[in-house]
């Protein structure tokens, strides 16, 4: 069912400062430039960031890829897991959802059309 890690989104206070550091860190601009979301592709797996969050050590967000968010949210939900963001839609064909799982961890999903495997490193 898991097809391997996509992103990781860490939440920031300061989205332009975050953007300037994280450019240089990935040392490239972000492909994705929104008040709501900054997306840097890096190695094949995107870095996202979002504002007005609270930073932290455990402030991380993977998603795990799947070829069905719907199909794998349902599965997560009968193996134990409780829904914590149902599935959405957030453009471009791209599907997001997060379940709690048994253990009080946050697991996040990503169905990603526009994800290249070739591209990972």
């Amino acid at each position: 069912m898991i097809l391997g890690l996509r992103t990781a989104i860490y939440p920031v206070k300061d989205l332009a400062a975050a953007k300037d550091w994280y450019s240089q860190v990935t040392g490239q601009a972000p492909y994705f430039d929104q008040p709501f979301y900054v997306g840097f592709s890096v190695g094949g797996f995107e870095l996202g960031l979002v504002p007005e969050g609270e930073s932290s050590v455990a402030g991380a967000q993977p998603l795990w890829g799947v070829q069905n968010a719907e199909m794998a949210f349902a599965k997560l939900l009968s193996l134990g897991a409780s829904a914590l963001e149902p599935v959405t839609e957030v453009g471009g064909g791209t599907k997001v959802a997060a379940v709690t799982d048994p253990f009080g961890n946050r697991l996040g999903i990503i169905e990603n059309p526009h994800f290249n495997p070739t591209a990972v490193k």
